[in-house]
């Protein structure tokens, strides 16, 4: 066990976080502007070449397209400035056997969810769900505090003492304990 893997890390104030964010941002706006401009190509040369439908009717319709895929990234971006650094505290896990048609064997599909349920501190719940992988569901203890910080995805653990693994706050990458460094990211580790 050891006793200085306890409390909240002041890690989470280098740079390497607010670049991380930065960069998520800034890539999030590139892949929604590539999207949104292969789909106005797409439906103007549709226009051009088919005859179902005709310019400029493709090619509004690509605009339409191409601005759903700018308004979802601008959501993101948005939602990811405006979140709060909150505490709160891991409240129930469960672990529920699922069924899911899979349509392109024809068969249905059976696999676990596992279910980490997480209380902030104004009652709102946050779940934090796999299937088939138990790794978070084994990470997280009923009782344990937990850290999110603004702007990432994931949750810091007040009492890492006894763990082995540790989550990236940045990326949500899995790292050894013993790592300073996120292998994925290089942002530091929360410890």
């Amino acid at each position: 066990m050891d006793n200085n893997r306890i409390g909240y890390s002041p890690k989470i104030n280098d740079p390497a976080f607010a670049r991380y964010i930065k960069d998520t941002n800034k890539w999030s706006g590139y892949f929604s502007l590539g999207l949104a401009f292969v789909a106005v190509l797409g439906f103007a040369i549709n226009g051009e070449v088919s005859d179902d439908m005709q310019n400029p009717e493709s090619l509004y319709i690509g605009f339409v397209i191409g601005g759903i895929f700018l308004l979802i990234a601008f959501y993101q971006i948005t939602s990811r400035n405006r979140s709060k650094t909150w505490d709160g505290t891991v409240i129930d896990k469960k672990v529920e056997k699922k069924h899911r048609h899979d349509k392109y064997q024809d068969c249905w599909r059976e696999y676990l969810e596992y279910k980490v349920t997480i209380e902030a501190g104004n009652g709102r719940k946050h779940d934090l769900i796999a299937e088939d992988d138990d790794t978070k569901y084994n990470y997280y203890q009923i009782g344990d505090r937990v850290r999110h910080h603004k702007g990432l995805k994931s949750y810091e653990k007040y009492d890492k003492a006894r763990d082995t693994i540790i989550f990236c706050n940045a990326c949500a990458s899995l790292n050894d304990i013993r790592d300073n460094y996120c292998f994925r990211c290089k942002c530091p580790l929360l410890k």
